[in-house]
């Protein structure tokens, strides 16, 4: 095993063990949501203009985005970017502009991605947001809405989730 694959799976155990306490703490916020967090892949964010979509669906400005990439020596560093040789091996964030991501209050936080990521996962469940939406093919632990539809499919999982987010009164009609 290498050593990347060994941090890897030191960061998945503490993660696991951390998210199987969430659920026995969890408030969920009545908080009208204003501020707009969303986390993706890079492959996604390469193929579709989430900010512009975002915004555009629930009318507000500044929505804030992080995509992650497979670290790669070549890749200038970037503010929209984290990788794996982002995170230690206690399994956290030591990016600073990452982690000041991570520590901004959102009235939400969108994880657009629809498998596994173990990252992702954790950005997400670190996340100082107070409502998180995601897929539902990801881990039903960490979003208080989960949305059934294909990444592809922008259009209707953003209809689909402001639709939920006008039933429980954290946007306006």
């Amino acid at each position: 095993m290498n050593l990347s694959k060994f941090k890897e799976s030191r960061v998945k155990s503490k993660f696991e063990k951390k998210l199987s306490k969430l659920l026995d703490n969890r408030v969920v916020s009545q908080k009208e949501i204003k501020t707009v967090g969303i986390l993706t892949t890079d492959k996604i964010l390469k193929e579709i203009n989430l900010q512009s979509e975002i915004e555009a669906v629930f009318q507000l400005k500044n929505a804030k985005i992080y995509s992650f990439r497979k670290f790669n020596k070549t890749d200038s560093a970037s503010y929209q970017h984290f990788t794996e040789k982002d995170v230690n091996w206690k399994g956290e964030f030591i990016e600073p502009t990452f982690q000041s991501f991570l520590e901004q209050p959102f009235d939400l936080i969108i994880g657009y991605f629809d498998t596994n990521h173990l990252y992702l996962e954790k950005a997400i469940f670190q996340s100082k947001a107070t409502f998180k939406a995601g897929f539902s093919d990801v881990n039903s632990k960490l979003f208080e809405i989960e949305i059934s539809e294909k990444v592809e499919n922008v259009k209707p999982f953003l209809l689909e989730l402001k639709k939920y987010l006008q039933i429980l009164k954290k946007i306006k009609l």
